[in-house]
C-alpha cells in the first residue's frame, strides 16, 4: 500500500474530520460541534494518512496540562480523533500515526500523552495504561434523602443562563484542578465545551441549564444540567441528566448536590461522570437505590519516563530502581533509579539491580495514583525482585483522592 502520512493542512481539515464522523459510524455531528472541534483542532499537532486524494486516517494533539499528584501541572498530548477508514484496517495505517505522534510528542518535550479510548482494547499494545475511572450513577431520588453538613443552608442558589455563568463556573473549576489528578487545565477556547448543547441530541430533555451556588456574592459551586420531563399513570418521573458540577468546599458541594435531587417533577439524577471516590455517596441514604457503574477514563502513556517521574511528588519516601520494558518507545527502556518524597523526585539511569520490572503500560496506568502497583502485581503485570520494594513503591505512588478526568476531547 502506498500512503502518505503527513501534519494536516488547514485546507484539508473538513475531509479529514469528515472521514473521522464516517469511522465513527457516518451520522454527521450537529454543526454548532463541528465548529467547535474545527475551532479547537491544532492542525500542527495532527496528522492524516492519504491513499491519493482519499483521507483514510487521523490523529490530533491538543496542547494540555494535566494535573498530577503533589498539584503539578504536567504538558501532556491530548491523542484525540483518531480514525482509520474501513478499506483500510489491518494495514498499519493506526500504528503509523501512532509511532509518528509518540515521535512528535517525545520530540515537543511533554513527558505524557493521553486519550479516551472508543475501545478500551486498542491503545494497550502502544503503551497507553488505564490511568483513571469513572463512575456513572442513576439516583432515584423518591427514595433516597440527603444528609447535609453545617454551613449548607448558607449556600444562596440562583438560576442562571449557561453563557452568563461560564466566566464564574470555569473560575471554580480551575480551583479544583490542583487539588485531583487527571484534570486537565482549560486553555482559552475549551470554555466552550461544557457549554455545548445542540438541539438535535437531548433526546427530549430541555436545553442546558446552570445553577450557581454562592457565597457572600461569590461563586463556590456549580451544576450545568437539563431535565427531562415524564408522566406515569402514578405521576412525574422526570430525570435530571447532570453534565458536569464543581465546588469548593462541603457545604457548597451539598446545597449544589440537594438542589439536583429535590428539583420538582424529577424522580432521578443521572450522573454520567464523576469520581469514583465522589462524596456524595457519603450523602445518600441509601447508596444501593444509586445504580453505580465504574468504567475505564483517563488512558495515560508516559513518553519521556524521567520528566514525567519528575514531574509528580510522592505520597511516601521512595528510592527504587525500576526496570522498564518500552519496545514503542525504546528511549524508555532500562533500569531508572526513582528517588523522591512529598517535596519532590530524582530519577535518572542507573547499572543497579532491578528492584520492580514493569511494562510502561503499568507504569502509566500507576502514574497519577489511581492503580496500585500491588495491585498490578497480583495480577503478574509488576514483578518485585527486591523484597519489600512493592509495597514502598506502591504505597509511594498513592494519592489521596481518586484521580479523575472530567470531560472528554
Amino acid at each position: 500500500m502506498t500512503t502518505d502520512l503527513r501534519v494536516l493542512r488547514p485546507a484539508e481539515w473538513d475531509e479529514w474530520y469528515g472521514q473521522l464522523e464516517l469511522a465513527f459510524g457516518g451520522v454527521l455531528e450537529a454543526r454548532q460541534e463541528r465548529e467547535l472541534w474545527q475551532a479547537l483542532t491544532e492542525c500542527e499537532r495532527s496528522v492524516g494518512v492519504w491513499d491519493g486524494d482519499v483521507c483514510v486516517g487521523t490523529a490530533g494533539a491538543f496542547t494540555f496540562r494535566l494535573s498530577v499528584p503533589g498539584g503539578g501541572l504536567v504538558p501532556a498530548a491530548g491523542v484525540t480523533m483518531v480514525s482509520v477508514a474501513p478499506t483500510h484496517r489491518r494495514r498499519g495505517v493506526l500504528t503509523s500515526m501512532m509511532r509518528r505522534q509518540l515521535d512528535d510528542v517525545f520530540a515537543w518535550g511533554e513527558p505524557l500523552a493521553v486519550l479516551t479510548a472508543s475501545e478500551p482494547v486498542i491503545y494497550g499494545r502502544f503503551g497507553y495504561g488505564v490511568a483513571t475511572r469513572q463512575m456513572r450513577a442513576e439516583i432515584d431520588t423518591n427514595r433516597v434523602r440527603l444528609s447535609v453538613p453545617p454551613g449548607t443552608d448558607d449556600v444562596a442558589l440562583r438560576l442562571v443562563a449557561p453563557s452568563e455563568a461560564s466566566a464564574a463556573c470555569e473560575a471554580v473549576y480551575a480551583r479544583l484542578v490542583p487539588g485531583r489528578p487527571g484534570m486537565l487545565a482549560r486553555r482559552p477556547g475549551w470554555e466552550r465545551l461544557p457549554l455545548l448543547d445542540p438541539p438535535g441530541v437531548r433526546d427530549g430533555a430541555s436545553a442546558l441549564q446552570c445553577v450557581l451556588a454562592e457565597r457572600d456574592g461569590e461563586a463556590v459551586g456549580y451544576a450545568l444540567y437539563s431535565t427531562k420531563p415524564e408522566w406515569s399513570p402514578a405521576g412525574p418521573q422526570g430525570t435530571v441528566r447532570l453534565r458536569h458540577m464543581g465546588a469548593l468546599d462541603p457545604a457548597a458541594y451539598a446545597a449544589v448536590w440537594r438542589f439536583l435531587c429535590g428539583i420538582d417533577l424529577m424522580s432521578t439524577v443521572q450522573v454520567p461522570n464523576r469520581p469514583v471516590d465522589d462524596a456524595w455517596q457519603h450523602l445518600v441514604s441509601d447508596v444501593r437505590r444509586c445504580d453505580l457503574r465504574v468504567q475505564d477514563g483517563l488512558h495515560l502513556r508516559v513518553v519521556d519516563l524521567p520528566a514525567a517521574l519528575e514531574a509528580r511528588t510522592y505520597l511516601a519516601p521512595v528510592d527504587v530502581v525500576l526496570e522498564v520494558e518500552d519496545s514503542f518507545c525504546p528511549w524508555n527502556t532500562g533500569r531508572w533509579r526513582l528517588s523522591g518524597d512529598a517535596k519532590g523526585a530524582t530519577c535518572s539511569r542507573t547499572d543497579d539491580p532491578a528492584e520492580l520490572t514493569l511494562s510502561v503500560r503499568e507504569l502509566g496506568a500507576a502514574y497519577l495514583g489511581g492503580v496500585s502497583l500491588a495491585s498490578l502485581a497480583g495480577a503478574g503485570l509488576v514483578r518485585e525482585v527486591r523484597h519489600g520494594a512493592l509495597a514502598e513503591a506502591s504505597l509511594a505512588f498513592g494519592s489521596p483522592v481518586a484521580p479523575w478526568l472530567p470531560h472528554g476531547f
